[in-house]
């Protein structure tokens, strides 16, 4: 009988070891390097260095933030790393430093070149309310403020069950971050809040926000040059400036912004609701297919708005946009206008084309509303009211 080949035990446990060892997600708890979770210590050192140990380890890792308040000076987490990643921070407060002059760039918790990241709970608190009282955007056109959260080049990103309360400016700023998803996403702030858009978006192909409840001082989703193949279902919105498309036609080189769905939003006390912007006598550029169905309007100022004259300071270029559109539909919106005027399409002569109007219900404040077009004559479909472009 032949004798049987074996592996001593000890051996075999220890190469059992080793391949279980290599194999298992990396877990990082922020506590094992120094976070302290008190409100007052600087934990953003200790995230960051989290952050790399894994971001490097076998995937896929998680950088775990437990319950508990967080003190962090401006964090940058950097891609790319070995494999999917996921911050945890369900239960956890982060809050920022109030002081404008602590931010050396555009962003407190800024997260770049990472794919399949994941972000899970944890309220993100910008302590912003000393930067509204200062904030001078609006006379000087610059704005050199922080935005709360800001992913930059993070493809296949998901972000979930994440609250984002009194940013210094925006408060989401998603650039370059394709086929990603937003759900049941919170943004709070007063509508005090200075340019505090809820959620930017720009530069990227395919993203989803569902589920999500805005409450901000400036627009509740705004958005840039280059996006396209957007989707937004399910999302209530205000106070706030409403749900904007750009604004666009103030830079050059602007990429074009294609395939935007908005559906089944709710909308309240803003002061607009569904508004495409762009600047008079500015650059080339064009935004088409854009969708908006199933919204509801609830004492909203203009619920329908076009403008080609955007101009906030007043201080613009006199002149046409130079903005195509094309496109353009607006069906199944109901409710009420805190304005006369509830349906406003203003576009540059030529620059509209394809528009279309369908089933309407807008009444205006203590009675029927009004609609006011300029260079546009849109295709209207069932019934409409107020009546568009008579």
């Amino acid at each position: 009988m032949a004798k049987e080949n074996f592996i001593p035990r000890a051996v075999f446990c220890f190469f059992l070891m080793v391949l279980i060892e290599n194999n298992h997600a990396a877990v990082v708890d922020v506590k094992t390097k120094g976070a302290k979770g008190d409100g007052k210590t600087d934990d953003g050192p200790a995230i960051m260095n989290a952050w790399k140990v894994a971001c490097g380890g076998p995937p896929p890792s998680s950088l775990l933030i437990p319950p508990g308040t967080y003190f962090a000076s401006p964090i940058q987490l950097k891609g790319p790393c070995k494999g999917p990643i996921e911050i945890k921070a369900t239960g956890a407060t982060i809050k920022a430093p109030p002081e404008v002059a602590k931010f050396k760039t555009d962003g407190w918790i800024e997260i770049e070149g990472v794919d399949k990241l994941t972000m899970t709970g944890g309220n993100y608190d910008g302590q912003g309310q000393a930067t509204w009282k200062s904030n001078n955007c609006a006379s000087t056109g610059v704005c050199k403020l922080p935005a709360n959260i800001r992913l930059t080049n993070c493809k296949n990103a998901v972000v979930k069950d994440l609250t984002s309360t009194n940013s210094k400016f925006f408060h989401m700023n998603i650039l370059g971050c394709d086929n990603s998803k937003l759900d049941h996403v919170t943004i709070n702030a007063p509508g005090t809040s200075l340019n505090t858009d809820g959620i930017h978006i720009g530069r990227l192909n395919g993203l989803n926000i569902t589920n999500t409840n805005i409450k901000t001082g400036d627009d509740c989703i705004s958005f840039g040059d280059g996006s396209k193949n957007v989707h937004i279902d399910t999302v209530t919105c205000g106070p706030g400036h409403g749900i904007s498309i750009g604004s666009l036609g103030r830079y050059p080189n602007e990429a074009p912004v294609q395939g935007i769905w908005i559906k089944n939003c709710t909308i309240t006390g803003t002061d607009n609701g569904l508004r495409i912007k762009s600047w008079p006598a500015g650059t080339p550029g064009s935004a088409t297919d854009m969708h908006f169905e199933d919204i509801i309007m609830q004492k909203v100022g203009t619920p329908i708005l076009v403008d080609q004259e955007y101009c906030p300071s007043g201080k613009c270029q006199k002149g046409p946009s130079k903005t195509k559109l094309s496109n353009v539909s607006f069906r199944k919106i109901k409710g009420s206008s805190t304005t006369k005027v509830a349906v406003k399409l203003i576009c540059s002569p030529g620059t509209c084309q394809n528009f279309e109007v369908a089933d309407i219900n807008l009444q205006g404040p203590g009675g029927p509303a009004t609609s006011e077009c300029k260079n546009i004559k849109p295709k209207v479909v069932g019934q409409v009211v107020p009546p568009a472009c008579p």
